[in-house]
């Protein structure tokens, strides 16, 4: 995600709105009389019926709510803008018709039969919202991707996944193209766009001809509705499976109390596409109680354009990641009015104390923080009405048990550092993933006992609130998005100045993370000049795997038996300045630094600079002490004695 502060980005929402933009006329005074409040449907926390659809179930009956005259069919479900000043807004009766129209294309037209597998790469344009409701409807999979994804990102997810179905724009639909031959399963190519492309079926002509008659399926509650691509700690993304449990918790009690939104509600979430938060916050949760869900596609994050959208439009909740807030805090926030707004959370990375005090300060509103991965979903949250505990994650919100446990899988008391888990026996949680397709053994390594592992650390307290500090492993959490290290490093890889590199995470006061890799050269680049070797590398990575994932800060080294650099030119910090007990990051540069041969007194000096003796006890050097004896006899002919703590 980039800060790019172009003015024209917000010139459409100046001017008054069109309604030729809109299914029905635009109404200024849309949050000036009491909306309808109608029940929500609900299931029991611990009730699990045999079959459940999304689309039948939840869609249908607010369009049946509208019909009966008991919601208003003038509030929007989807309420669409854009730069432009485009505007299209759809009440659940349109919704309805247009997501079984989808459904039909997806059935008639693309030929995908239940269970099927489909891979939807779209920006925030309101096909994505009808395409991910008509795949619900069809009882077709769906796979959600962002629009970053490159040629070998899209190769590796259609192969993968043996999807037989694409949906994308005309600009992914070239590297789509480029790597199909290599995709025998790939059996439809189905473009959403203005134009036309050879060998592509055109979503907008199907669409508009597509009858509005269509028969939900009846979905089992055990087959599957949805992956989720997930960033893993080594190796390529992970495939997350979940069942239409994820869809059905949205409508449980418990889930309900967090948010509390109404039909009365507009929620807005800024979430890119093709990630677990905006399946849940913009489709699941606001539908589930019959809330709009606003969408503002940007071509470009630009944080004044989201705080005069919030000036401009009647929201009243909006969901971010806390990079996201902080990007919003550079700006003097305390001038725009937000005179609809009541509720803010945030999710996908720890939120700073000071940035809580800041927005509370500039806004009256406390920000309220929601935790879950793209396996579980919801798991913590602030609900809003409870004690908020500045830097808490909030409690578990039923019926996810989460604990503290050890590396036995033994539950800890409060105030007791271990590792945060679900509990899954004697039952497991429906909402949770079924686990990782064609991956046993990653989904039995995820298990401990008892309990589903998270990969995050942190402690619980007397009250219940679970205090996260940090993830138990490599990944990199950037700007809310999961990196896998391994996934840089073989970009890097490929490019002929790259002997060897190691990747990690690097603390940032607006992203929380940013990638950071440490590069060997080849001999014959290390004459180059660092400062464009080093845009080069970055600009090959955006081409290699999707742009977020380059790095931004990184030292160029010279490898030799004895590796010759002054601790100055790795930067300052080199490492993570504040990383949290339990991450491995220190322990992989430690392993790459003895790769390349370093002297004891350098390795000694990243020690001392970095103050790793006065770690906790439960650091990483005791850790250390015990594996890198075997790596001393296969890598490093001369190993410092690692101080104890």
């Amino acid at each position: 995600m980039q800060l790019l502060m172009r003015s024209q980005v917000l010139r459409g929402l100046w001017i008054p709105w069109p309604i030729c933009g809109s299914l029905h006329p635009h109404r200024r005074h849309l949050l000036a009389r009491p909306f309808s409040r109608t029940e929500t449907p609900q299931w029991g926390d611990y009730e699990i019926p045999k079959e459940f659809n999304f689309a039948s179930d939840v869609m249908d009956h607010w369009a049946r709510m509208e019909k009966e005259g008991k919601r208003d069919p003038l509030i929007p479900a989807l309420w669409w803008v854009n730069d432009k000043g485009d505007e299209v807004k759809w009440n659940f009766q349109e919704l309805g018709d247009l997501t079984r129209q989808a459904a039909n294309v997806l059935t008639e037209n693309c030929g995908l039969q239940r269970g099927d597998r489909l891979l939807l790469i779209l920006p925030r344009i309101p096909d994505l919202w009808l395409l991910t409701v008509g795949c619900i409807r069809a009882g077709v999979v769906l796979l959600p991707g962002t629009i970053q994804l490159t040629a070998r990102d899209i190769l590796y997810r259609l192969q993968s996944s043996k999807a037989k179905c694409i949906v994308t724009n005309e600009t992914s639909a070239l590297a789509v193209d480029s790597v199909a031959s290599d995709c025998p399963q790939l059996k439809t190519k189905l473009l959403v766009s203005e134009k036309s492309l050879d060998g592509w079926l055109d979503f907008k002509t199907l669409l508009k001809a597509a009858s509005v008659d269509h028969t939900c399926v009846k979905t089992k509650m055990q087959e599957p509705m949805t992956i989720f691509f997930t960033s893993g700690t080594t190796g390529t993304p992970k495939m997350v499976l979940h069942t239409p449990g994820l869809a059905l918790r949205s409508c449980l009690p418990s889930t309900r109390q967090v948010l509390k939104l109404t039909s009365s509600d507009i929620s807005w979430c800024l979430s890119d596409p093709g990630w677990i938060l905006s399946f849940v916050a913009s489709v699941l949760e606001p539908w589930s109680s019959g809330t709009c869900s606003f969408i503002h596609q940007m071509p470009q994050f630009k944080p004044e354009a989201i705080l005069k959208t919030l000036s401009r439009y009647p929201i009243t909740y909006m969901t971010a990641a806390p990079s996201v807030y902080r990007m919003l805090l550079q700006l003097d926030v305390s001038s725009y009015k937000f005179p609809t707004l009541k509720h803010a959370a945030t999710g996908g990375d720890a939120l700073l104390p000071e940035d809580f005090e800041k927005w509370k300060k500039a806004t009256g509103l406390a920000i309220h923080e929601i935790y879950g991965q793209s396996e579980t979903g919801l798991t913590c949250a602030v609900p809003r009405g409870i004690k908020i505990k500045k830097g808490s994650m909030g409690i578990a919100i039923p019926p996810f048990d989460m604990q503290i446990i050890d590396e036995k899988g033994n539950t800890l008391p409060p105030g007791i550092e271990g590792e945060m888990a679900i509990r899954i026996k004697p039952t497991r949680p429906i909402c949770l993933f079924s686990g990782y397709v064609d991956n046993p053994e990653k989904t039995s390594s995820s298990e401990r006992g008892d309990f589903y592992i998270t990969g995050d650390r942190g402690t619980i307290d007397e009250d219940g609130y679970i205090w996260y500090l940090g993830r138990d492993d490599d990944i990199i959490k950037a700007s809310g998005y999961r990196i896998g290290p391994s996934e840089v490093e073989n970009a890097l890889a490929e490019h002929p100045a790259v002997a060897e590199s190691a990747v990690v995470g690097s603390q940032d006061p607006l992203r929380g993370e940013v990638v950071k890799a440490f590069v060997v050269l080849t001999p014959e680049f290390r004459s180059h000049d660092p400062d464009k070797l080093a845009q080069e590398l970055q600009q090959h990575v955006k081409k290699i795997t999707a742009p977020y994932k380059y790095p931004r800060k990184g030292p160029l080294c010279a490898a030799s038996k004895r590796m010759k650099v002054k601790l100055g030119s790795l930067g300052k910090p080199c490492l993570p300045y504040n990383v949290q007990v339990g991450n491995s990051n220190e322990k992989k540069i430690l392993i790459y630094l003895l790769k390349v041969r370093c002297t004891p007194t350098f390795l000694g000096s990243i020690l001392n600079h970095h103050q790793w003796p006065h770690r906790r006890s439960k650091g990483i050097l005791p850790h250390l002490n015990h594996a890198l004896p075997t790596l001393a006899s296969t890598t490093a002919p001369c190993l410092p004695q690692l101080p104890h703590l």
